[in-house]
């Protein structure tokens, strides 16, 4: 009993030391979730003012070590950023949203841990905002507004660039950009947008034009494309056919040779052993006889011939064999040989037949290219005909409206004059007369100014007439008569010239005219 008791204290003690050592190193074991980073700082190692552990866990030994964790939630910032100066000196407003958050790469957990351990969320995010901040316009007044807003892969690309590594100085990591609608305040932007609506609509009305022209062209190829398809699948198939039926040709023969020689080689092994059993019956014979007759002289004779026999019927069976196998072999090159030109039969007869479809599918293609050809002569004849006669509808429209303006003018001015006339219609018909007057001396000089009298041959009596004048001078005045005076044609016109451009006197009563009638 005495010896007992000394062992279970000792045994008790040790259990108490283990199960407080298990407690306490559970206690100081750091477990680190998915979603946190654990820190471990105080002494950790030389050189190292912290030891980050992401996943798994650490143990922490106290007085020398403590523990903190970092979230990893990702951290939501929105970026208004107002009157940014781009390259072409435009100012712009890009809102943006940016989402942050602690990396788990190596160096950026060291650096989050110097430099945001123990920091809150709210005073996390403004850091991140001011190196955002001015990131974004440093990356906004090295491009253009073409670059901005219409690359703008490239432009996250570039925030990216500029953004990311100062952030990971603070052990940061860029997780997403959200870039929303970009303004600027000359509506530069927006003229762009028009611009662009503008040049893709004009682009689509070509566009649709261009598909009508491609449906069709393509409808045509594609039913070209289906004969010339159908074509080759016939020759195909029947290419197909005849390499089956010469492949079978030629595995039928395949099987017939090696059905001989297998039948050869059996028939040689089957006379082999049959030789070797009756020389192997026969050596034992003339052992034996050579056994008993070893003291016998007479039968070795006998034995010798017996000996020389059986050499006799293995060079028989030899021979035998070796012309079985010349048979066989012979059948079996007859065969190959036979097989080869039935092979290249069919490869001929398989070649031709391509041959003809490759050419009919020329002579098609060919036919096909001049009829599209064809067509499209005929569209650019429309095309250019309508154009010409769009062109000549616009000619006589243009004509038609200068001679409805000059009509127009006309007609004002022809109200204004009738105005300034007080209404007397007769008076507005003189002036428009008087303006007249030149043009119609000048019509009546150009009257008689061409005419070329190549000879006048007058016969004069030299006599006067009563009147006192020659005939002669009565000629001239008659054709100088013959010009209708002014005041004629104004009188006919309905028109009563001024005074001062003369009158007319009335022939009193007896006088004589120019033919010398009597009035």
């Amino acid at each position: 009993m005495f010896n007992m008791g000394l062992w279970v204290l000792p045994i008790a003690a040790l259990i108490i030391l283990v199960v407080s050592t298990v407690v306490f190193l559970a206690s100081r074991y750091k477990r680190c979730p998915s979603d946190m980073i654990l820190v471990v700082y105080g002494k950790v190692g030389e050189g190292q003012s912290a030891r980050c552990i992401h996943g798994g866990g650490a143990l922490v030994w106290p007085l020398i070590q403590d523990s903190a964790y970092m979230s990893l939630t990702p951290i939501t910032i929105s970026i208004p950023l107002q009157n940014a100066l781009s390259l072409q000196n435009i100012r712009i407003n890009v809102p943006s949203t940016f989402t942050v958050g602690i990396s788990v790469d190596k160096n950026t957990m060291n650096n989050a841990a110097e430099r945001l351990l123990n920091l809150p969320p709210q005073r996390i995010e403004d850091m991140a905002k001011e190196i955002i901040f001015g990131q974004l316009r440093l990356t906004v007044a090295s491009l253009t507004i073409e670059q901005i807003n219409q690359d703008r892969e490239s432009f996250l690309e570039s925030i990216r660039k500029n953004v990311e590594p100062e952030l990971n100085k603070i052990g940061l990591y860029l997780i997403n950009v959200n870039i929303t609608d970009i303004t600027d305040e000359s509506d530069y932007i927006q003229s762009i947008g028009k611009k662009a609506a503008s040049e893709a609509i004009n682009r689509a009305k070509v566009d649709v034009a261009d598909q009508d022209k491609m449906g069709a062209i393509g409808q045509a190829v594609a039913n070209r494309d289906k004969e010339i398809k159908v074509a080759e699948n016939t020759a195909e198939a029947e290419k197909g056919k005849k390499r089956a039926d010469a492949d079978r040709r030629v595995f039928v023969q395949q099987q017939e040779t090696a059905a001989s020689v297998g039948e050869a080689e059996a028939n040689r092994e089957k006379d082999i052993r049959i030789a070797e059993n009756i020389a192997q019956s026969e050596k034992g014979k003339k052992k034996a006889e050579a056994d008993r007759r070893v003291y016998v002289q007479a039968q070795e004779a006998e034995a010798v011939t017996g000996e020389n026999k059986a050499k006799a019927d293995i060079a028989a069976t030899n021979a035998e064999l070796a012309m079985r196998q010349a048979e066989a072999l012979q059948k079996g090159e007859v065969a190959k040989r036979e097989a080869e030109v039935e092979i290249q039969k069919a490869q001929y007869r398989a070649e031709q037949e391509r041959l003809n479809a490759e050419e009919v599918v020329k002579q098609e293609i060919d036919k096909r290219m001049i009829e599209i050809a064809a067509e499209a002569e005929a569209e650019k004849t429309r095309r250019e005909a309508r154009g010409v006669a769009d062109g000549i509808l616009l000619k006589y429209e243009a004509e038609a409206k200068g001679i409805r303006q000059v009509l127009e003018s006309k007609a004002a001015g022809y109200q204004n004059l009738v105005k300034s006339c007080n209404g007397d219609a007769r008076a507005v018909a003189t002036l428009l007369m008087t303006e007249k007057i030149e043009q119609i001396v000048s019509m009546q000089v150009e009257a008689i100014k061409n005419i070329k009298i190549d000879k006048v041959t007058v016969w004069d009596s030299a006599g006067s007439h009563g009147d006192g004048s020659s005939s002669t001078s009565n000629f001239l005045s008659s054709l100088v008569r013959s010009i209708p005076p002014l005041q004629d044609v104004a009188r006919m016109a309905g028109v009563e010239l001024p005074s001062y451009l003369g009158a007319m006197t009335e022939k009193k009563e007896g006088e004589k005219d120019s033919k010398g009638k009597t009035n």
